[in-house]
């Protein structure tokens, strides 16, 4: 069946960096877009970054632009949002989206930045 986690968040201060996975499963992976998603505590769920199922093209949110990278492997079926200079407000849930079907939001990976 589909199947998307995420892994590699964690607690940072600001300035810091992360790297966040998803390791997807079910699905030929290399024909779909991926895309990360992130919602803060009483806000609504916002897209982050997309990047096309060969990494030639990608976007990402006004609010992240220059500071975030997204990227994927293949190979290994992994996408990643590489996160650096880090702010408060990137603190929330992180989520990874794509494949043939939304088969609801998983339990996603926490980042807080520290203030």
């Amino acid at each position: 069946q589909v199947h998307l986690e995420e892994f590699g968040g964690g607690l940072v201060q600001p300035g810091g960096s992360l790297r966040l996975s998803c390791a997807a499963s079910g699905f030929v992976f290399n024909i779909y877009d991926m895309e990360w998603y992130r919602q803060a505590p009483g806000k609504e769920r916002e897209l982050v970054a997309t990047i096309t199922n060969t990494g030639s093209t990608t976007t990402y949110a006004d609010s992240v632009k220059g500071r975030f990278a997204i990227s994927r492997d293949n190979a290994k079926n992994f996408c990643h949002l590489q996160m650096n200079n880090l702010k408060p407000e990137d603190t929330a849930v992180y989520y990874c989206r794509g494949g043939p079907a939304f088969i609801g939001w998983g339990r996603g990976t926490q980042v807080t930045v520290s203030s």
